[in-house]
């Protein structure tokens, strides 16, 4: 019996000292593992984060490509021609991203249409847009956070943010047809 208790005694030296070795060996080795994976882990959420909150997709309209022929003016004369008109949205509230704080913006935008269309026809087509209209920029505007709409540069960016978004939402294979997007009303609270 004590013959087998020392040969437990001898085995158990080299049975720690190979538990050691493996672990000095592997260890290193598995922490690197998780520290990478714990990484792109955190990455991928950034990037979807960040890249995902600029990101919005613009819905199809349905309209045919031949819209802006169905808008355009029977008959103009010169002076008309170089008229532009207004289109008026309504005013869109929206939560703004900021975590733990809950601040909102009241928007309201006017729209310069080209002179190309004629303005009868132009209003009839953005009455039946203003759903589309007045959802994308509820979805835009809730994607800002405080620092995105302080200061005329960045306000000047949602402007042209908004043009390019509308052109593509109502005359997605034409040239852009709105002009400018004009801001009638901005505050944050």
């Amino acid at each position: 019996m004590a013959d087998t208790d020392e040969n437990k005694e001898q085995k158990d030296p080299k049975t720690e000292q190979t538990d050691q070795s493996f672990l000095s060996r592997f260890l290193p080795w598995i922490i690197l593992s998780v520290i990478i994976i714990f990484c792109a882990i955190i990455g991928l959420e950034l990037g979807r984060l960040f890249a995902g909150s600029r990101t919005l997709e613009i819905p199809s309209s349905g309209s045919p490509p031949d819209q802006t022929i169905l808008l355009k003016a029977d008959d103009r004369s010169a002076g008309d021609a170089e008229k532009m008109w207004y289109y008026d949205l309504d005013p869109v509230v929206a939560n703004l991203n900021e975590p733990g704080v809950t601040r909102y913006v009241r928007a309201t935008f006017t729209l310069e249409i080209s002179s190309e269309i004629d303005e009868k026809k132009g209003t009839a087509f953005l009455n039946e847009k203003k759903p589309v209209l007045i959802n994308w920029l509820t979805v835009y505007l809730s994607s800002l956070g405080l620092n995105d709409i302080r200061g005329d540069k960045n306000l000047r960016s949602i402007q042209s943010r908004v043009c390019e978004a509308f052109n593509e939402i109502l005359f997605p294979d034409s040239k852009p047809l709105i002009e400018h997007v004009l801001i009638k009303e901005f505050p944050v609270q």
